[in-house]
């Protein structure tokens, strides 16, 4: 596992305390989970996504992540429809682990409170909840 001080955790998203990840992409937001999650979860072998055309309330389950060692909820950062899925986890669920932040993404949605995304935590304030967590 990873050290702290090894995490990829970008600048240019925004963080969950489930440890999600988004990023502003023009109108919608971009989810997956983070660089920290994934190298908790170890090895993905399968990411169970919900539909186009969905629609999610801030902290509603929208799908699961099923690593070697566990099966872990995901947890939408904030309301609104998800109007595109990776369908490239499909076949290759192991891009989240080797590009969370990049092919790993796994939701765009449009958000229904474009506000709530300024609500949710910067790197500072993740690499800090991280610590307290150690």
């Amino acid at each position: 596992m990873k050290e702290l001080n090894e995490l990829n955790l970008p600048e240019d998203v925004r963080y969950t305390k489930d440890h999600e990840w988004t990023r502003q992409s023009g109108d919608n937001v971009t989810i997956g989970i983070t660089d920290f999650a994934q190298d908790q979860l170890g090895d993905i072998v399968f990411v169970e996504l919900p539909e186009t055309g969905d629609s999610f309330g801030s902290g509603d389950e929208f799908g699961t992540v099923e690593s070697v060692k566990a099966v872990s909820e995901l947890y939408m950062p904030l309301a609104g429809e998800v109007v595109a899925v990776n369908a490239d986890l499909e076949d290759a669920p192991e891009l989240v682990n080797n590009a969370p932040y990049d092919k790993g993404w796994m939701l765009e949605v449009k958000p229904a409170d474009p506000g709530e995304f300024d609500q949710l935590l910067d790197r500072a304030a993740y690499l800090e909840m991280l610590k307290g967590n150690e």
